[in-house]
Parts: C-alpha cells; sequence; structure tokens
C-alpha cells in the first residue's frame, strides 16, 4: 500500500499551528507580566507558525484519507515534531541555553513526566513558566487527540489517528463520530482546568500560580512554578486539598 505522505506532512503543519499559537498565548503572559523574555518567545512562536503553514500550503493537494498505517506515523512523528518546535521558547530566551537539556525538559513536559534539568525554576521568565506547564497540560490529553478535535476543518476522519494514540476505550464504545468526542473530552478538560484555577486562587495562590499548577494537575504533571513545588504552601493545606481532588 502506497502511503500518503501529503498527509502526514499537512497534519505536522497543523500541529505545528496549534504548538505556534500557545507559545503566542505565552508570550501574551510574557507581556502582561514584563518578565523581558516577550519578543524572543514571539519569535519562537512566529518561526513555528512559519514551519506549519508551509506545511500546510505545501501539501494542499492532498488526498482527505487517514488509514491505520497513515495514523501511527502520524502519531510518532506528531510527538517528535512537537518536541522539536516545543525547545524554541527556551532556546531564543536562553532560559534552557542547551539544545539537548531543552529537549529534555520539552519532552518531559509533553509526556507529563515532570522530571526537569532546572536547578532553579524561580529565576525564569514568567513567560517561560507558562510555556513549561502549557506542554504539560497539551500532553496531558494528548497532541493528536487536540489535532482531531479540529480535523474537521481539513474535511479529515480521525478516527485511526485515534486508535493509534488512545491506549483507553475501544472504538465501539465511542461516540459515533470521533471528532465529536475529542471535542468533548477537551470541553471537559478545560472546564476543569477553570475550575481548579478559580478554586486554588480562592484558597490563596496568586492567579499565575493558580493557573499554572492547574495546567500541571490536571494533566498529572508536576512542574511548578516554586523550586520547593507544593510545599511552597505548607501552610496553606486547602491548596494541597485541591490539587489531590484534581489529580484524581
Amino acid at each position: 500500500m502506497t502511503l500518503n505522505y501529503k498527509i502526514i506532512i499537512h497534519i505536522m503543519g497543523l500541529l505545528l499551528l496549534c504548538n505556534g499559537a500557545f507559545m503566542g498565548l505565552s508570550a501574551g503572559i510574557s507581556a502582561i507580566y514584563k518578565d523581558g523574555a516577550t519578543l524572543e518567545i514571539t519569535m519562537a512562536a512566529l518561526v513555528t507558525l512559519a514551519a506549519g503553514a508551509m506545511a500546510m500550503l505545501g501539501t494542499r493537494g492532498h488526498k482527505k484519507e487517514v488509514k491505520r498505517k497513515e495514523g501511527y506515523l502520524i502519531v510518532t512523528f506528531g510527538w517528535i515534531v512537537m518536541s522539536l518546535s516545543g525547545v524554541l521558547p527556551y532556546l531564543f530566551t536562553e532560559s534552557i541555553p542547551s539544545f539537548t537539556n531543552a529537549f529534555f525538559e520539552t519532552v518531559s513536559g509533553y509526556t507529563t513526566t515532570g522530571a526537569t534539568i532546572l536547578n532553579d525554576i524561580e529565576v525564569l521568565p514568567e513567560g517561560i513558566l507558562f510555556w513549561r506547564s502549557l506542554t504539560h497540560w497539551i500532553g496531558g490529553m494528548g497532541i493528536i487527540v487536540l489535532a482531531i478535535a479540529i480535523l474537521p476543518i481539513l474535511g479529515i476522519g480521525g478516527m485511526q489517528l485515534f486508535s493509534a494514540e488512545s491506549p483507553g476505550p475501544s472504538a465501539d464504545k465511542l461516540h459515533p463520530r470521533i471528532t465529536d468526542t475529542a471535542k468533548r473530552l477537551w470541553y471537559i478538560y478545560v472546564g476543569y482546568t477553570v475550575a481548579e484555577t478559580i478554586l486554588l486562587k480562592l484558597a490563596g495562590m496568586s492567579f499565575f500560580d493558580a493557573i499554572n499548577h492547574s495546567l500541571a494537575t490536571l494533566s498529572t504533571g508536576g512542574f511548578s512554578t516554586k523550586n520547593a513545588s507544593l510545599a511552597y504552601w505548607n501552610n496553606d493545606p486547602l491548596i494541597q486539598y485541591i490539587v489531590i481532588l484534581f489529580m484524581f
């Protein structure tokens, strides 16, 4: 069977556009907090968006069909492409100047592993801390599930991608339209994130700390904005109870 290479590259472009948009959001946070890294994060976002746009424009004549083989390749290369582009905010801001270390941090984020090469987290610009937490949040739901939610825009079905990505429920237990299932999962995910952010803010965290810890909690990742992590708020046990609840 001949592989549909164009659809693979096209969806890689879509993922890069998504990643670039999230970097743009991080640049916005950087601008709000005036952390001095706004230009560099914006440049990272623009490079990623440009790469994604070129990939999609160069494969406009693709056959809109994803078979099982293409599905597995898209999932495999999707994680690699997202991780390689995800290092750019770290490298451009020199928050993590080494590519190897930046790649480790990015993969740890997307896979929600939570391991880090950073010794002092609190010196990082707010925009980078937010990007770091976002990699957790994106990976927690699944990069491919994000793509599936917006594939109808391209007129592409997502069943083969979901079966390649998801270790969970089998296809016959899902909503008949897989894209609707993906959208509903994201609505729930976003809703829980907003709810936890509000509760953590009311419990005593700053808004910035609350949203970052919500992004890390919902993905069960563990990245924090403090060197001591949640131990920083040991005097506020309600914060830890909220995190425990949302980790479940």
